[in-house]
């Protein structure tokens, strides 16, 4: 599994007083909680790392939320229940079919909300990113055709590399463990051991990678996994 921590929820609301509210109440049950004022603010938060699920208010200044989550679900298939004031069941029905996982009317009930939230994190497994993912300007995953764009050229993975790569996508910013990683990649294979994950992990640097011996979007964590990250400025 990837280290044991709390599941991580962004809440998306331009109301100061419910962020705090729903943020104490979402901690007190355990999860791991950031908030986020405005669209803007959220998208600097995402390029931080993916949380487990999304908060999504609809009304906000600068991007609003439908806009938003469909940034969002444009570069990954994250989960995002709607929070929003606009209780039209055509609205809803918008939302739920294009973006949204679950929607919740405000005023809210917390009991219900955090069913709401449980539901859908329990379908959770791996969150794959769709089809192209830019990680920076020199490299974007394209995991559905197992091969990534570095610099511009097009470059193949093998189905084991595919697999290794989506696990670390599907949780960008977090270490992933060796062990995970094995399991991943080998889950059929007796006496699969470390090495198959290091050696594996070095080729696929060499692809991922403008200068693999100054990576900056595969990292070695030492002694624990590998984190994958994006980074705007991997020249």
């Amino acid at each position: 599994m990837i280290e044991h921590r709390p599941q991580r929820i962004l809440l998306v609301d331009d109301d100061p007083n419910l962020r705090v509210v729903l943020a104490e109440q979402l901690r007190d049950d355990g999860y791991d909680v950031a908030t986020a004022r405005d669209g803007q603010e959220a998208l600097r938060r995402l390029d931080a790392g993916w949380p487990d699920l999304i908060l999504l208010d609809l009304m906000m200044p600068h991007i609003d939320g439908l806009a938003l989550a469909r940034r969002i679900k444009a570069e990954a298939d994250l989960p995002i229940i709607v929070l929003s004031a606009i209780d039209t069941a055509d609205s809803k029905a918008r939302l739920l079919d294009e973006v949204a996982e679950d929607y919740v009317s405000k005023p809210y009930h917390y009991p219900e909300l955090r069913a709401r939230i449980q539901r859908v994190l329990r379908r959770l497994g791996d969150r794959i990113p769709r089809q192209s993912l830019v990680l920076g300007p020199n490299l974007t995953l394209n995991l559905h055709h197992r091969t990534v764009t570095v610099a511009g050229t097009d470059v193949q993975l093998t189905p084991t590399e595919s697999r290794l790569l989506q696990t670390l996508a599907a949780n960008l910013g977090e270490i992933v463990t060796t062990e995970t990683l094995l399991a991943r990649g080998w889950a059929e294979t007796e006496e699969a051991d470390p090495s198959y994950v290091w050696v594996s992990m070095r080729r696929l640097r060499q692809k991922v990678e403008v200068d693999p011996g100054k990576p900056v979007h595969l990292l070695t964590v030492r002694g624990v996994g590998y984190r994958l990250v994006a980074n705007r400025d991997d020249a």
